[in-house]
């Protein structure tokens, strides 16, 4: 059951990958290039998952599925909501920062001692890893990470529920809502595994988690086509106007 939600993770992140990648080549906004990264860490992360959890766990993978599932992956879909939120000049401070904070936490898991680890069931970091600092900087990544998350879809729904001139509001504040919903959801994986020790919830939480911040950039993808048909439409219609 592990291994199969494991791999629905790691599915559902590789196509949102692919798919925020095209967005990101075709100039769509830094912010998908923001996202690319953390959905490439989030299935390499659910990849090292699916490996662990099938034919046991080593040290190499779970260093692997921890820096870039419970450190960097969040982070970095949080630096796209930073560019949507606050413009380019901000979002390029951030990522500056986020480079440099990413190198430093991967150089602190490759170098941090840890208990050796095998079998199957899934380790808990606080057992593995003997000194705090990777612990701190999967706190501070995931629980600051998801905080911008949140907090930025919830002002995005304020405006838009606030906004009765922004065409497909109610489909860009669901968008939105389920962002911060499977946000939420990923980050209570670390928890459920934590303190209950599931490993099937957890697993459950990644690949329920990834797919709803995947239904939510499709339903804006939806608005967004939306609107665009409906300015197209307005423009025919008024050089319609104008010919007659």
């Amino acid at each position: 059951m592990v291994f199969a939600l494991a791999a629905v993770a790691t599915l559902m992140s590789s196509l949102f990958a692919i798919a925020t990648f095209q967005r990101a080549a075709a100039g769509r906004g830094p912010h998908q290039a923001a996202w690319t990264v953390a959905l490439v860490l989030f299935a390499a992360a659910s990849a090292a998952l699916a490996l662990g959890t099938s034919t046991g766990w080593d040290d190499g993978t779970y260093r692997v599925f921890y820096c870039c599932g419970a450190i960097l992956s969040v982070p970095w879909l949080a630096l796209g909501t930073v560019f949507l939120l606050f413009g380019g000049v901000a979002g390029r401070r951030v990522r500056g920062v986020l480079v440099f904070l990413s190198g430093l936490a991967v150089g602190a898991l490759a170098l941090a001692a840890m208990e050796p680890v095998s079998g199957t069931e899934i380790p808990v970091g606080k057992e593995v890893f003997t000194q705090a600092l990777p612990r701190i900087l999967a706190a501070v990544g995931s629980g600051v990470g998801a905080t911008v998350i949140v907090a930025g879809a919830l002002w995005s729904i304020a405006r838009l529920v606030g906004s009765a001139d922004v065409p497909g509001r109610g489909r860009l504040a669901l968008a939105n809502a389920l962002v911060a919903l499977g946000t939420l959801v990923l980050s209570s994986g670390g928890l459920v595994q934590g303190f209950v020790g599931h490993d099937e919830a957890f697993a459950l939480s990644l690949a329920v988690g990834i797919s709803v911040i995947y239904g939510g950039f499709l339903v804006a993808d939806g608005a967004r086509s939306r609107r665009a048909a409906g300015v197209v439409l307005a423009e025919s219609s008024a050089l319609l106007s104008h010919a007659e």
